[in-house]
């Protein structure tokens, strides 16, 4: 029996063996760095391809309008210049009423007070004074010119002479003492300026009393002009500034020639001292008007237009005082 166990033994085949498939390992060797060894399974197969989607249309738009194109204020006749150029351009106007344009010296259009950024703003407030009664600057001054005698047809007296020169006084001594005491710093630039004329003034009627003249008190005229320019110069000073310019510069351009002629036909030729100046009195007027405008620098456009606004009064205020002359 053992032998024949030994026998089957020998010649029965041995049993299968499992196949087990070999493993493949990375390895990364480097000196100094301990080997790792990384074992991985075959790669998975890549996910179908799914066809994209087209994306959807986007919403129309709505068109949006075009930008309105900004606009810029036009420049004012004599803006380059300066306030007082301005100013000169406002009396040119009123000497001028049927004239609608006006150019300066770089062309420039005067469209009336021309456009700014607050035009709105002064057509209110000249709708309001109005309403007032202070409004109607020019259409007055129109109507007081159609009733102006022409040149030549009339004769000045010398009560009225005496009387204007009263009125005169007041508006010249209401002007200097505000630019001599005020505390305004405005003010400080035009302080003896050499302009002054309330003395010479007093100097002229001190001659006429003398002669037997009775000196009368200052007209309503007057009074309420020098009433006006007090209370204008405490509460805006580029307003009051206006007056104060324009008083001399109506007097040298024109004043003077007037007065001078008047002189002649009632008082035989004598010149009176309101009427002269000890240095030139264009080269007085320049220095002020040279202040006048660099001050004006620092100024807003209202305040120049408004500048503008109470020259066109100032005008008006000294033409009723010269009419006083022939009534």
């Amino acid at each position: 029996m053992p032998l024949i166990a030994a026998a089957a033994s020998a010649v029965a085949p041995p049993p299968p063996r499992r196949v087990v498939a070999p493993l493949r390992s990375l390895s990364t060797r480097r000196p100094g760095i301990l080997a790792l060894t990384v074992t991985c399974c075959s790669p998975s197969p890549p996910p179908p391809v799914v066809a994209a989607e087209a994306p959807a249309p986007a919403p129309p738009q709505e068109a949006k309008p075009k930008p309105k194109p900004r606009r810029y204020p036009k420049q004012y006749p004599g803006e380059s210049v300066g306030v007082a150029e301005e100013m000169r351009f406002v009396a040119m106007r009123l000497r001028n009423p049927k004239r609608t344009t006006i150019k300066d010296k770089a062309g420039t259009e005067n469209a009336d007070a021309g456009a700014s950024e607050d035009e709105d703003e002064e057509e209110e407030e000249e709708e309001q004074e109005e309403e007032d009664g202070g409004g109607g600057v020019k259409e007055e001054h129109e109507k007081e010119e159609e009733g102006e005698l022409e040149a030549g047809e009339w004769m000045p007296s010398m009560e009225g002479f005496v009387r204007y020169l009263v009125d005169s006084k007041l508006v010249f001594g209401t002007i200097e003492r505000v630019v001599a005491e005020s505390t305004d710093v405005a003010y400080v630039y035009f302080r003896k300026s050499g302009l002054e004329r309330s003395a010479s003034i007093s100097k002229d009627l001190e001659w006429f009393r003398k002669q037997g003249i009775a000196i009368p008190e200052p007209s309503t005229s007057g009074s309420t002009y020098a009433a006006y320019l007090t209370e204008l110069a405490e509460s805006n000073a580029p307003a009051f500034l206006s007056h104060y310019y324009n008083i001399y510069f109506a007097h040298i351009t024109g004043g003077v020639a007037i007065g001078n002629k008047i002189c002649k036909k009632i008082l035989e030729g004598r010149e009176l001292e309101f009427y002269k100046w000890d240095t030139d009195a264009e080269l007085l007027l320049k220095d002020a008007r040279e202040k006048l405008n660099e001050l004006s620098k620092h100024w807003t456009r209202k305040d120049r237009n408004l500048c503008l606004k109470e020259a066109a009064k100032c005008f008006q205020y000294l033409g009723k005082m010269v009419r006083l002359i022939i009534l």
